[in-house]
């Protein structure tokens, strides 16, 4: 494989409850633990930056399989919820990737999100290691 872009970012301070900023300064905000971990709450999470992530990636992936489908996206929507697992004695991440488009039909709409998902960089990296559901509204 060829490299085409690559971020980088440095965590710094107590992990959950410390720093993350990437390299070109555009990310550069506190961590926290949730409050339904027990944490303060109050700052973003690695839980929701990966979930800004997944669903950035994603529907740029769908919306690029769906311009080669002539399928049209007008007001498509991907949201991600990633949830953080208990896994024996550490944790694991799983993924619910909810896809619109409410321009189509549920049933091409679907094909347009399964084909995205073979593409998507994230569905990709996560495919085989945790669990990633795709529900098409």
């Amino acid at each position: 494989m060829t490299s085409l872009y690559t971020a980088s970012a440095v965590a710094t301070g107590d992990g959950r409850n410390g720093h993350v900023q990437t390299f070109d300064g555009t990310i550069d905000a506190p961590v926290r633990t949730p409050k339904e971990l027990g944490g303060e709450g109050g700052a973003t999470n690695p839980e929701q930056l990966f979930a800004a992530g997944y669903a950035a990636c994603f529907h740029s992936a769908l919306r690029l399989v769906a311009g080669a489908m002539e399928v049209d996206t007008t007001d498509s929507e991907v949201v991600a919820d990633v949830s953080l697992l208990r896994a024996g004695a550490g944790f694991g991440l799983a993924v619910r990737l909810e896809v619109a488009i409410p321009a189509v039909s549920r049933e091409l709409a679907l094909e347009v999100a399964e084909r995205a998902h073979q593409v998507c960089p994230y569905s990709n990296a996560t495919r085989g290691n945790i669990e990633v559901v795709l529900e098409v509204a």
